[in-house]
Protein backbone atom coordinates (compact mmCIF):
# COMPACT_ATOMS: atom_id res chain seq x y z
CA UNK A 1 0.00 0.00 0.00
CA UNK A 2 1.31 3.44 -0.86
CA UNK A 3 0.08 6.60 0.79
CA UNK A 4 -2.41 8.78 -1.01
CA UNK A 5 -0.99 12.17 -0.05
CA UNK A 6 2.78 12.39 0.22
CA UNK A 7 6.02 11.06 1.62
CA UNK A 8 8.31 13.15 3.81
CA UNK A 9 11.95 12.22 4.51
CA UNK A 10 13.76 12.95 7.78
CA UNK A 11 17.52 12.37 7.70
CA UNK A 12 19.17 11.92 11.10
CA UNK A 13 22.61 13.41 11.78
CA UNK A 14 23.96 9.89 12.37
CA UNK A 15 22.67 8.48 9.05
CA UNK A 16 25.39 6.38 7.40
CA UNK A 17 24.24 7.18 3.85
CA UNK A 18 22.64 3.80 3.19
CA UNK A 19 20.39 1.44 5.05
CA UNK A 20 20.55 -2.30 5.57
CA UNK A 21 17.37 -2.71 7.62
CA UNK A 22 13.87 -1.32 7.17
CA UNK A 23 11.02 -1.33 9.67
CA UNK A 24 7.49 -0.26 8.82
CA UNK A 25 5.06 1.05 11.43
CA UNK A 26 1.42 2.07 11.14
CA UNK A 27 0.08 4.93 13.29
CA UNK A 28 -3.51 5.94 13.99
CA UNK A 29 -4.73 9.54 14.15
CA UNK A 30 -7.90 9.51 16.27
CA UNK A 31 -9.60 12.87 16.90
CA UNK A 32 -12.68 13.49 19.02
CA UNK A 33 -14.06 16.86 20.16
CA UNK A 34 -10.82 18.67 19.27
CA UNK A 35 -8.65 16.19 21.17
CA UNK A 36 -6.13 13.69 19.86
CA UNK A 37 -5.83 10.16 21.24
CA UNK A 38 -2.28 9.46 22.38
CA UNK A 39 -0.26 6.84 24.18
CA UNK A 40 1.38 8.38 27.25
CA UNK A 41 4.18 6.80 29.27
CA UNK A 42 3.50 8.01 32.81
CA UNK A 43 6.95 6.97 34.11
CA UNK A 44 8.91 8.75 31.34
CA UNK A 45 6.48 11.58 30.57
CA UNK A 46 6.69 10.66 26.89
CA UNK A 47 3.79 11.10 24.45
CA UNK A 48 3.31 9.28 21.14
CA UNK A 49 0.73 8.70 18.45
CA UNK A 50 -0.53 5.13 18.91
CA UNK A 51 1.00 2.66 16.51
CA UNK A 52 3.71 0.14 15.96
CA UNK A 53 5.42 -2.40 13.78
CA UNK A 54 3.93 -4.25 10.87
CA UNK A 55 4.09 -8.00 11.45
CA UNK A 56 5.10 -10.41 8.64
CA UNK A 57 2.17 -10.97 6.28
CA UNK A 58 0.01 -8.37 8.05
CA UNK A 59 -2.07 -5.85 6.12
CA UNK A 60 -1.30 -2.20 7.00
CA UNK A 61 -4.91 -1.36 7.91
CA UNK A 62 -5.02 -4.39 10.20
CA UNK A 63 -1.69 -3.34 11.76
CA UNK A 64 -2.96 0.17 12.47
CA UNK A 65 -6.20 -1.13 14.00
CA UNK A 66 -4.35 -3.76 16.08
CA UNK A 67 -1.76 -1.33 17.41
CA UNK A 68 -4.33 1.33 18.35
CA UNK A 69 -6.46 -1.32 20.10
CA UNK A 70 -3.49 -2.79 21.99
CA UNK A 71 -2.23 0.60 23.21
CA UNK A 72 -5.54 2.41 23.85
CA UNK A 73 -8.30 -0.17 24.24
CA UNK A 74 -10.27 1.37 21.36
CA UNK A 75 -11.37 -0.49 18.25
CA UNK A 76 -10.89 1.69 15.17
CA UNK A 77 -11.56 1.64 11.45
CA UNK A 78 -8.53 3.19 9.68
CA UNK A 79 -8.73 5.22 6.48
CA UNK A 80 -6.38 4.67 3.58
CA UNK A 81 -2.85 5.81 4.38
CA UNK A 82 -2.71 9.61 4.29
CA UNK A 83 0.98 10.26 4.98
CA UNK A 84 4.29 8.42 5.03
CA UNK A 85 7.31 9.70 6.93
CA UNK A 86 10.57 7.89 6.20
CA UNK A 87 13.31 8.36 8.79
CA UNK A 88 16.95 7.49 8.21
CA UNK A 89 19.20 6.89 11.22
CA UNK A 90 22.51 5.03 11.32
CA UNK A 91 21.98 2.16 8.84
CA UNK A 92 18.19 1.96 9.32
CA UNK A 93 15.18 3.21 7.41
CA UNK A 94 12.07 3.61 9.55
CA UNK A 95 8.87 3.84 7.49
CA UNK A 96 5.93 5.40 9.35
CA UNK A 97 2.50 5.32 7.73
CA UNK A 98 -0.32 7.43 9.16
CA UNK A 99 -4.05 6.68 8.99
CA UNK A 100 -7.05 8.67 10.20
CA UNK A 101 -9.20 6.38 12.35
CA UNK A 102 -12.82 6.27 13.42
CA UNK A 103 -13.62 4.70 16.79
CA UNK A 104 -16.08 1.81 16.43
CA UNK A 105 -15.87 0.12 19.83
CA UNK A 106 -13.84 -0.77 22.91
CA UNK A 107 -11.61 -3.65 23.92
CA UNK A 108 -9.03 -4.32 26.63
CA UNK A 109 -5.48 -2.99 26.55
CA UNK A 110 -2.84 -5.48 25.43
CA UNK A 111 0.46 -3.81 26.32
CA UNK A 112 3.93 -5.29 25.89
CA UNK A 113 6.09 -5.75 28.97
CA UNK A 114 8.12 -2.68 27.98
CA UNK A 115 4.95 -0.60 27.63
CA UNK A 116 3.65 -1.82 31.01
CA UNK A 117 7.00 -1.00 32.59
CA UNK A 118 6.83 2.55 31.21
CA UNK A 119 3.31 3.03 32.58
CA UNK A 120 1.72 3.40 29.14
CA UNK A 121 -1.88 4.57 29.16
CA UNK A 122 -4.24 6.15 26.64
CA UNK A 123 -4.90 9.86 27.02
CA UNK A 124 -6.82 12.48 25.07
CA UNK A 125 -5.07 15.83 24.73
CA UNK A 126 -6.16 19.03 22.95
CA UNK A 127 -4.56 19.11 19.51
CA UNK A 128 -2.85 22.48 20.11
CA UNK A 129 -1.32 21.19 23.36
CA UNK A 130 0.26 18.11 21.77
CA UNK A 131 1.55 20.08 18.79
CA UNK A 132 3.19 22.44 21.29
CA UNK A 133 4.73 19.46 23.17
CA UNK A 134 6.03 17.83 19.97
CA UNK A 135 7.33 21.20 18.68
CA UNK A 136 9.93 21.19 21.47
CA UNK A 137 11.73 18.20 19.88
CA UNK A 138 15.07 20.02 19.68
CA UNK A 139 15.20 20.33 23.49
CA UNK A 140 15.99 16.60 23.63
CA UNK A 141 18.95 16.72 21.21
CA UNK A 142 21.55 16.44 23.97
CA UNK A 143 19.70 14.13 26.36
CA UNK A 144 17.33 11.79 24.53
CA UNK A 145 17.93 11.29 20.80
CA UNK A 146 15.14 8.73 20.49
CA UNK A 147 12.56 11.13 21.94
CA UNK A 148 13.93 14.00 19.86
CA UNK A 149 13.50 12.00 16.68
CA UNK A 150 10.06 10.70 17.61
CA UNK A 151 8.79 14.16 18.60
CA UNK A 152 10.17 15.63 15.36
CA UNK A 153 8.39 12.90 13.36
CA UNK A 154 5.08 13.33 15.20
CA UNK A 155 5.29 17.14 15.01
CA UNK A 156 5.95 16.91 11.26
CA UNK A 157 3.02 14.51 10.79
CA UNK A 158 0.54 16.59 12.74
CA UNK A 159 1.58 19.84 11.06
CA UNK A 160 1.12 18.14 7.68
CA UNK A 161 -2.21 16.47 8.46
CA UNK A 162 -4.05 18.95 10.69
Amino acid sequence: MRCILKTIHIIGENYSGSWTDTRTACRGIVIKHGKLLLSFESLTGQWMIPGGGLEPGEDELACCAREVAEETGLIVQPSDCVLEIDEYYDSFKWVNRYFFCEVTGKTKLNLTEREKGAGMEPRWLPIDDIIRIFSKHSLYAETDEMRRGMYLREYTALRQLL
